[in-house]
């Protein structure tokens, strides 16, 4: 995951998720049925849901949900507080409703 990271986004990190999008550049409207691609690592995962003492399948789940998001052009890096938090509060929407938590 580090080597895609910094390969793609010139991060010379791991990371837990990245997005690819393929509705973006010149060849973006060849299938507007693919959103894109998502890749976890599940190393980093697993190792987060145990330092966060939460179930590895919620971590799978919202990293999932996150990168979807970036996929339908959510972002929360290098943009406004406002955007950063619109974002977050999709994701955990989404999650709790995914997961039948009740969101009040």
């Amino acid at each position: 995951m580090r080597k895609i990271n910094n390969d793609f986004l010139g991060r010379d990190y791991p990371t837990n998720v990245i997005a690819f999008s393929l509705t973006e550049g010149a060849f973006g409207d060849i299938n507007p049925h693919v959103l894109g691609d998502i890749v976890i690592s599940v190393e980093t995962a697993l190792r987060d849901a145990q330092e966060n003492e939460i179930h590895f399948d919620d971590e799978l789940d919202f990293l999932v949900i996150h990168g979807l998001l970036h996929l339908l052009d959510y972002n929360h890096e290098n943009t406004t507080a406002e955007e950063a938090e619109k974002m977050n509060c999709k994701g955990q929407d989404i999650f709790f409703q995914l997961n039948g938590f009740s969101i009040e």
